[in-house]
């Protein structure tokens, strides 16, 4: 039976809350929840168990209090760990784990063509097959492993782009994500240009499934729908006005990848004669609800455009490493006031959902290319993966004070690589020493996901091997298949 109120007492504890200050590190903290909420974060001190036991009763569940008899007054364990806001992920893609080591070495636009498009192209022409073999749709497998993932890593809100022809499997996500209990914002794809012609679009087409989809999800519990057009080079400016004009028209954000390869910025510029994010703003699309991911290339016009107009930036610094996109100029962006989060990508081009593995891949960069060990500290990354997010996404979360959204989670302080840990370098620990695994508990939205370990809401065996089944299906796929050519500059 689920318990209404849950508390965790933890040796460390980061509120990450701009009322008490953003860097306030507590040693000896306690959360308390009640339903989907937190409704108390402070300094755990004498008299204050025996309050919340008094006044929760049987309704108390003490997390990791393992204790048949039930709670003994005063019994509050205090874990060795560090409790701080669940990760809030501004992009990513829940389509990609199964090609988690497909066609490495290769710049973006080829490893569209040679994975993400074979792989969901797959899965498209072989449905029925597929749903034959593993007895339910074979993307909601991919989206149910994603969570997995996210679960893993301690990510309890995304922004998922779903692009190409992921956009006609939005239920498979929304199903998924109702399994997880994480909190979901899904930006479905379009194209109508310079991208594999089995899934063009028109406009009408694209507002349509926007409608459609909102109709059928725009009521359920943490889960929203919004426009996310793939590739500037993929959509035509009446593409990019329509949807730009649903967003304003529904209140939500608006979202889509943008100058994040060289080659392809440069072909764009000589196709276009002008930037991507010329482009953008001509068609009117970028202001304060607009999100972009990577914008790695950028002009200096580029940069006061995306000050002027407010929008966000979304920095996904392992893919653009991988794939050799370069970085984009972060360091230039925030001293020019524009909002940057840090996010992981897709499995596929990031190999991991790992947020502080992107956190610290951002402040290294930062710190080797300007030759500058000041540039983005441990406790500006951390923010970067929460409180910013959260802004920009507009949640009720990225940081645990009474109110917010009850997600959080407590990494373990017990490992090697996180010993000594204490209250003076907790932050620069997480950054610089954490692997990443070492997400012990995972709350969400009130609900354990992650206890001890050990993941609550999905089937971990069941999910790692319908994942391994699918990939060696795709590889038999991939040896007999024609390569295409369709993606930007790529084109035949």
């Amino acid at each position: 039976m689920k318990k209404k109120f849950k508390l965790v007492r933890s040796r460390l504890l980061l509120p990450m809350d701009e009322k008490l200050g953003l860097s306030t590190r507590i040693e000896d903290g306690y959360v308390l929840t009640e339903g989907s909420l937190i409704k108390e974060v402070g300094k755990y001190e004498s008299g204050i168990g025996e309050r919340i036991i008094r006044e929760c009763g049987d309704d108390l569940q003490v997390i990791g209090l393992e204790k048949e008899g039930g709670l003994v007054e005063g019994d509050i364990p205090c874990l060795d760990g560090v409790v701080l806001p669940g990760f809030i992920k501004a992009h990513g893609h829940d389509h990609e784990s199964p090609i988690i080591g497909i066609a490495k070495d290769e710049p973006l636009t080829d490893w569209l063509d040679h994975a993400v498009n074979v792989f969901t192209g797959f899965l498209n022409e072989n449905k029925d097959e597929l749903t034959a073999e593993f007895g339910v749709s074979a993307n909601l497998i991919t989206y149910t492993k994603a969570k997995l993932d996210d679960i893993y890593y301690g990510i309890t809100s995304a922004l998922t782009h779903h692009c190409n022809f992921n956009k006609y499997h939005v239920a498979e996500l929304v199903e998924a994500n109702a399994e997880a209990g994480t909190k979901i914002m899904i930006a479905v794809g379009g194209q109508d240009r310079n991208y594999d012609p089995r899934i063009l679009d028109t406009p009408e087409e694209a507002v349509k499934r926007l409608d459609d989809y909102t109709a059928e999800f725009g009521d359920r519990e943490r889960t929203w729908i919004l426009p996310g057009p793939d590739q500037v080079f993929s959509n035509s400016a009446e593409m990019i006005k329509v949807l730009k004009d649903w967003a304003n028209a529904h209140g939500t954000l608006f979202h889509m990848h943008s100058s994040e390869e060289p080659g392809t910025t440069a072909w764009f510029y000589s196709q276009y004669l002008c930037s991507p994010v010329e482009y953008l703003n001509q068609a009117g699309a970028l202001d304060e609800n607009t999100i972009l991911a990577h914008q790695v290339n950028n002009t200096d016009v580029d940069l006061v455009v995306l000050k002027e107009t407010g929008t966000s930036i979304v920095h996904n610094p392992l893919a653009n490493t991988i794939l050799g996109s370069g970085m984009p100029p972060v360091m230039e962006m925030l001293e020019l006031g524009i909002p940057v989060a840090i996010s992981t990508d897709g499995s596929g081009s990031a190999d991991s959902q790992n947020m502080l593995g992107a956190a610290r891949m951002a402040s290294q960069y930062q710190k080797a290319f300007h030759k500058d060990a000041h540039a983005l500290p441990a406790q500006q990354v951390l923010e970067m993966v929460t409180v910013v997010p959260a802004k920009m996404l507009r949640l009720n979360a990225g940081s645990l004070s009474a109110g917010k959204d009850a997600d959080l989670i407590l990494i373990d302080l017990r490992r090697p690589n996180l010993t000594p840990t204490r209250i003076d370098n907790v932050v620069e620990n997480l950054i610089w020493a954490s692997d990443g695994s070492e997400v012990r508990w995972v709350i969400a939205n009130g609900n354990i996901l992650k206890d001890d370990y050990r993941f609550v809401t999905l089937d971990e065996e069941k999910i790692k091997g319908d994942i391994m089944k699918l990939s060696e299906l795709l590889t038999e796929y991939r040896e007999s298949h024609q390569e295409i050519k369709a993606t930007g500059a790529r084109q035949e």
